[in-house]
This record gives structure tokens, sequence and C-alpha cells, in this order.
């Protein structure tokens, strides 16, 4: 295969390579790297087999992608469990509708596999539990075509499934209070709901109303940030609306001059974007159930917010 021909294939699946890599990693940085790395080992394989292809170039570089994403999460294992208090996944820029489907209850759900709610999800489950349930559910690959991406039987493939539809269901009740019987069962929301409280949510935020935010919020809301040990941050869950409405309005009183909030679509829905002056601070982004805030996630370690601002200084959102 010819230079020319191996890059013209492998750009034809960079958005979907990108989309298995982030979703297995939960970094965009990472992302990258493996499909720099992937793209060399491509190079060395087409020199090696001069004009020879594989039959399935789509298959081949998914496998490729996949498994250098679960050596990735094998080797950083460790330091996750490490990390210095709660652990989110790095934020991406993605265009709004890019990938809107016709059928509501589609969309959604390709809204929802790339939240950073649903990405935490993901976290309970094992690396080979989260290749299993990513590319079966979200990338639609037969049993078939999964078991040699991540070395299994197809039968080992429906097990890993299997076992990751229980783990997050579990993790599922645990985030949304589903062990208390006599709470209600929420209504999920659509996009355009979810836009309409972000904006009641930000104009809250820039005028500093505390009694417009708590409007907002559940009364068992829950708010979650990642400082990394580099900023600001709780350490644990703040649960509660109160607990909540006092950190938010804490930092909405210690901010700093030149503070300025602005919205974009992250993760496939709107965020909160926190700048002061030129540099971007903080990207939140909410679940929203029965018109109110249930959970709030807050990235605020540097480390995870470069990616973010090299796409709004280039324009050029997450194709994910």
């Amino acid at each position: 295969m010819q230079l020319a021909e191996l890059a013209e294939r492998y750009a034809e699946f960079r958005a979907l390579l990108f989309s298995i890599a982030y979703r297995l990693t939960g970094s965009a940085v990472e992302a990258e790297d493996a499909l720099q790395d992937g793209y060399v080992r491509v190079h060395d394989a087409a020199g090696a087999h001069g004009e020879e292809w594989v039959e399935s170039p789509r298959a081949y570089l998914s496998t490729l992608i996949t498994r250098l994403c679960l050596d990735h999460l094998k080797r950083v294992k460790t330091d996750r469990e490490r990390y210095d208090g709660p652990w989110l996944p790095e934020p991406v820029l993605t265009a709004a509708g890019a990938r809107e489907a016709a059928d509501p209850a589609e969309e959604s759900e390709l809204r929802e596999s790339i939240s950073l709610a649903f990405l935490v999800l993901l976290e309970a489950l094992s690396p080979e539990e989260r290749a299993a349930f990513l590319l079966h559910e979200v990338f639609e690959y037969p049993h078939d075509e999964i078991a040699p991406m991540i070395g299994k039987s197809p039968a080992a493939c429906r097990q890993l499934l299997r076992r990751a539809h229980t783990r997050l269901e579990e993790r599922r009740k645990v985030h949304s209070g589903a062990a208390v019987s006599s709470r209600r069962r929420r209504s999920a929301s659509t996009a355009a709901d979810h836009q309409r409280l972000m904006t009641r949510f930000l104009h809250a935020v820039e005028r500093g109303d505390v009694q417009a935010l708590a409007a907002t919020l559940a009364a068992d809301v829950v708010h979650v940030s990642d400082g990394g040990g580099k900023a600001f941050a709780a350490r644990r869950p703040i649960v509660g609306r109160e607990a909540v409405l006092n950190f938010l309005a804490g930092l909405l009183r210690l901010k700093p001059p030149g503070t300025r909030f602005t919205s974009e679509q992250v993760n496939g829905g709107p965020a909160l974007l926190v700048w002061v002056g030129e540099q971007l601070i903080q990207v939140t982004t909410l679940e929203v159930e029965d018109g109110v805030v249930t959970r709030s996630h807050a990235v605020v370690n540097p480390d995870k917010l470069g990616y973010l601002r090299r796409q709004l200084e280039e324009g050029q959102p997450a194709q994910v």
C-alpha cells in the first residue's frame, strides 16, 4: 500500500477511531496519542507488506486502536485509584447536533454516550468490560467482530457485556439515589430542556443570584469537582441542595477580578465555562431530570482543560 493511500484510509476512519479511543480512555489527549501510535504502526505494517492490505481496513484499524487503549487503561488503573480527589474525564468541545438522530430516543442515547456523567459510570468497568460494552452498544459491532479486538471468544464477549450491564445498573442506582425506594423515578431531559436549564443556570451564576441558582437544583443534587491536586476543588462529592448551593455561592463570592462565564457544547450538551481573563479555569456540565439539575461535574484540573481550549482557538469540535 502506498503511503498516500495509507494516509487517505487512516483519515477516512479517523473520526470513528477517535470516538472509540476517547470513550475508552476518557481522555482526548490519550485518544490522540493512541491515534498517533496507531498510524505509526500501520505505516510500519504497510511498509512490511508492500502492496498487500487487510480485508477490512475498518475492522483492522478499530482493533488496533482498541488494543492500544486497553493497554493504556491497564497502565493507568493504579494512577486513577490514587488520584487526588474525584476523577473526571477530560472534556471535549462537540458540535451542536453533530450526531443527532432522527429518532429522539436514539439521539438521547448518543448524547448520553459521550457525556461526562456516562464516562464516569464506565469507570466501574474493567478495561475488557468497557471495550465490549462500548463496541457493542455504542458502535454496534457484533460479538464476532469484537472478539478479535479484545482477544476473547464471542461467548466471552457476551459474558463481558452482561457483566458490564449489571455493573452499570448498580452504579446508576448509587449515583441516582435509587436505593431510596420511596423516591419516584424522574423523567430524562431532552436536548431543549437541557439547554433551557443551562441558560437559567448561567444567568443565575452571572448575576450571582443565589435564589435563582437554588431554583435550578434538585433537593438531592450532587456536585463533583476534579482538581487533581492542582486546583481548588472539593475532595469529595457534595450532596444536597443547601450544601451545593453554599459551595457554589462561596466560589462566586471569591471569584477573582476579570471572571466571566460562557456556554459551549461540551460532550454532547451545554456546559458552563469559567474564564479569568483569557485563561479557561473551569468546565461544568449538568445532568438534568424533571427540569432541575440532579448532578453537576466541574473539571478544574488545568491539565484537563488544555485540549478543549485548543479546540476553541482552532474552532474544531470533536467528531465523537
